[in-house]
């Protein structure tokens, strides 16, 4: 049997009302991208005063690595809103406390995220709850639209119709392109371009993680769509050397026609270029009607090591950030609900381009990978070095034998890991 030393007090308090657990601290850590809604979930359930969460905030470059080594060296914080990409690699490792029970009991269950929960669950059992929601949208600037004699209130719905807007905004002036990416970003690229193959039935990874599908038909077609862009110069020099440092700010910039982007650009354009008039819509597929999102964010998760007797409180702060008021407090900061039932509720005031990120996210697909740093969001990694070649290829078979190593290279990573 497992025996905790309180103190006196703490008896004394937990006696006063019966039945009530004593008050409990646990640590808590979040990534920067965070900073925003963190701070206010937090103090918002600190105010209750029934158990108390110690946030920490860590860079985001730097969160992954501190910690695994806290978890290898047992200083690991009781609670973890985590990148949901990486919840696989840390559950198989076996650094994450198994949630399933806690999970299944929870009666809104059926309405969490689920590509959320489809990163959470290894072999069955889910480690990662969803905690935390962002969804990649494409973004259209209305002004050009009108200026170029296009609908300003249609945003494209299909590849085709990606193009020939773009072509028509470009013909506007040399100051002016139609379509602008990242393409030497990584995790850009994922958030924003494998949503374009997933919308055409194509695939960048198998379910389980195990199998690069980058030589795909889909796939190699959706690439090669986007190395026209570029052959026809829709898309400014610029883009084949941006790690990301420019992926919010080339559409800010106001002589961008069509950028995909994510959830989180509604805010920041609001806040920072209030006189932008811009639409938000759906990541099309080839064909009209199709699409797809990346559904991003964080999963919460409890380190393997935590204190049993920490573990109800952690759970009562996750059952807060699910309630009403918890996901009205992300939702206001700037992270999307992750409970679908209430999620038009939490929405509720806000700028209504919200919704559409909340539908693109409830539909929206994560992908399973134990890697996903070297093969993905690593700059100099299979996915990054192989789309930026491709993208910007001078011809289709340049581009096609970039794509038949690239998917060497992927795989290669992938069997190493297994």
């Amino acid at each position: 049997m497992y025996f905790r030393t309180v103190s006196g007090a703490a008896v004394a308090a937990a006696l006063l009302v019966p039945g009530q657990l004593a008050a409990e601290e646990f640590s808590i850590w979040v990534r920067s991208d965070g900073s925003e809604f963190m701070p206010k979930l937090v103090e918002a359930y600190n105010a209750r005063g029934e158990h108390k969460a110690d946030l920490q905030i860590v860079p985001v470059n730097e969160l992954v690595q501190k910690y695994a080594i806290a978890s290898a060296g047992g200083s690991a914080p009781d609670a973890l809103s985590l990148d949901l990409i990486y919840t696989p690699a840390f559950a198989e490792q076996g650094q994450l406390r198994d949630l399933t029970e806690f999970a299944k009991s929870l009666p809104y269950f059926d309405s969490l995220s689920k590509a959320h929960l489809s990163v959470g669950t290894v072999d069955g059992k889910i480690y990662g709850l969803p905690f935390s929601g962002d969804a990649s949208l494409l973004l259209w600037n209305k002004d050009l639209y009108e200026r170029a004699g296009l609908d300003p209130e249609d945003g494209p719905s299909s590849w085709a119709e990606i193009q020939e807007d773009a072509k028509a905004i470009a013909a506007l002036d040399d100051e002016t392109y139609g379509f602008y990416f990242s393409g030497n970003c990584g995790g850009c690229n994922i958030f924003t371009f494998a949503p374009l193959i997933w919308a055409s039935d194509g695939e960048v990874l198998s379910e389980d993680g195990k199998k690069a599908m980058l030589d795909s038909p889909k796939a190699v077609e959706a690439i090669d769509f986007y190395r026209g862009m570029v052959a026809d110069g829709l898309v400014p020099a610029g883009s084949q050397t941006d790690n990301g440092a420019n992926f919010f700010a080339a559409f800010a910039n106001g002589n961008i026609g069509i950028s995909p982007s994510g959830s989180f650009a509604i805010g920041a354009l609001n806040n920072q270029y209030p006189d932008l008039n811009y639409g938000v819509t759906f990541i099309p597929g080839q064909e009209e009607g199709n699409w797809s999102s990346f559904a991003g964010g964080d999963n919460i998760v409890i380190s393997a090591g935590t204190d049993e007797g920490k573990i109800p409180a952690i759970q009562d702060f996750i059952e807060f950030a699910y309630s009403p008021e918890g996901q009205t407090i992300l939702a206001q900061n700037g992270a999307m609900p992750v409970r679908g039932d209430i999620a038009e509720e939490a929405l509720a005031g806000l700028d209504e381009r919200y919704l559409i990120s909340a539908e693109a996210m409830a539909n929206g697909r994560t992908p399973y990978t134990v890697v996903f740093n070297d093969l993905i969001n690593s700059s100099n990694g299979p996915w990054v070095t192989t789309l930026n070649r491709a993208f910007f290829a001078s011809s289709e078979e340049d581009m096609r034998q970039a794509v038949g190593d690239g998917q060497a290279q992927m795989q290669s990573v992938i069997d190493a890991a297994y």
